[in-house]
């Protein structure tokens, strides 16, 4: 029986091994993305979840965005609006209208428009709730003319509809085009870009899980006649055996040397190669991200400049872009503020009004105050004297 006889080895063809594994960014989605009207949302999460400076620029927005508040001529029906604004349920054990504007803004910067929606009571006394919706469940489908159009969702057969109550919908869309009613979101220039980004800090991490964890080659070079094929075996275990040793002693705060005999040499893995720089891509992706929020660098921890001072140029800018964001905003709580009116009876004018936006150092305010009265108390000064010397 030749079962257990072995076989002659055969000659074959050395086949071609490819050793580097096939890894990609976790953000891959990014690799692939075509600009479409509503499949981009998806998109824009993952880029604000795969980049830390878009996501805090979000929030700084959202945060800078809220703080409103109504006044009216009636100052019974005044005090009962502010504490309706001040208490009114909006999901997720939140209340209030400023948490309720946090997740509507949140939703028009990232997806470029908002919708939400009035909850009043069955018996129409009284709102009950201001709730958000997911946009991306949403159609927008136009009327006849340019200010009508409809907001539709999913019926029982998965059909888009007409929802009821178009009156109790809210909608803001955010930089509309002349094309399309369904806005821009603040992210739709980033894909490529992020991308790019993306694929820098992946090849980062795979090149330093290759040359950070340093590694050793420990060769052992038997001279001429100075082994056995045996022996040099017996030699090389032993020699890795008490390499692993030092190694392992290193571990616990000791230090161990090697001591080996005969011809030993042992280098460092990947020492000679040296990782690319990645500074200055970075950064140029960086910048131009940055200036898509519109925010200071200074303010998402990045210290380009020599001063982390805003400047009153940057403070002007940011201000004209966050009293935008409140343009659009206005009209849907005029609308909340004035449904909440009429259910209770009040028909007496209102007004919307956010608070200031104080984006400059409290001493830099003080010091200018302190130079503007110096200056006016200089020019009176003068005054007085130049009428004296006419007299």
């Amino acid at each position: 029986m030749e079962i257990f006889r072995r076989k002659k080895a055969q000659a074959t063809a050395a086949e071609a091994v490819q050793l580097r594994a096939v890894d990609r960014q976790p953000f891959g989605v990014l690799d692939r993305y075509v600009p479409l009207r509503g499949g981009e949302i998806q998109i824009y999460r993952a880029i604000r979840e795969a980049v830390p400076v878009v996501d805090a620029a979000i929030y700084k927005i959202v945060r800078m965005v809220g703080g409103v508040t109504a006044t009216c001529k009636d100052r019974s029906a005044e005090a009962a609006l502010q504490e309706f604004l001040r208490t009114v349920a909006v999901g997720r054990g939140q209340f209030g209208i400023n948490a309720f504007l946090d997740c509507y803004v949140d939703s028009l910067l990232v997806c470029g428009r908002a919708v939400g929606e009035i909850v009043p009571y069955l018996d129409g006394s009284d709102i009950a709730a201001l709730l958000c919706g997911r946009v991306e469940d949403l159609e927008i489908r136009e009327g006849a003319s340019p200010l009508e159009f409809l907001l539709c969702g999913p019926d029982e057969r998965g059909q888009m509809q007409p929802l009821p109550r178009q009156e109790l919908l809210l909608f803001t869309p955010l930089n509309p085009e002349t094309d399309s009613p369904y806005g821009v979101s603040l992210l739709r220039s980033m894909p490529f870009l992020t991308e790019l980004l993306m694929k820098v800090y992946h090849a980062m991490g795979l090149n330093w899980d290759r040359c950070g964890n340093v590694r050793f080659a420990v060769v052992y070079k038997p001279g001429e006649g100075e082994l056995s094929g045996t022996l040099a075996r017996e030699r090389s275990q032993e020699i890795a055996r008490e390499w692993s040793a030092a190694m392992q002693e290193s571990h616990s705060g000791g230090v161990r040397d090697f001591v080996a005999v005969g011809d030993v040499d042992i280098k460092v893995i990947g020492a000679d190669n040296q990782i690319l720089d990645s500074e200055v891509p970075v950064r140029q992706i960086l910048e131009q991200i940055v200036a898509k929020t519109g925010i200071p660098p200074f303010m998402l921890g990045l210290n380009w400049s020599s001063t982390e001072r805003m400047s009153s140029q940057q403070a002007d800018l940011l201000t004209t872009e966050i009293t935008a964001i409140r343009r659009s905003l206005t009209p849907i709580i005029e609308r909340i503020c004035r449904l909440w009116l009429r259910m209770h009876g009040y028909s007496c004018a209102f007004e919307v009004l956010w608070d200031d936006i104080n984006l400059q150092d409290e001493v830099e305010e003080a010091r200018a105050a302190l130079y503007r009265e110096e200056a006016r108390r200089l020019q009176l000064e003068n005054d007085r004297e130049e009428r004296g010397a006419g007299q």
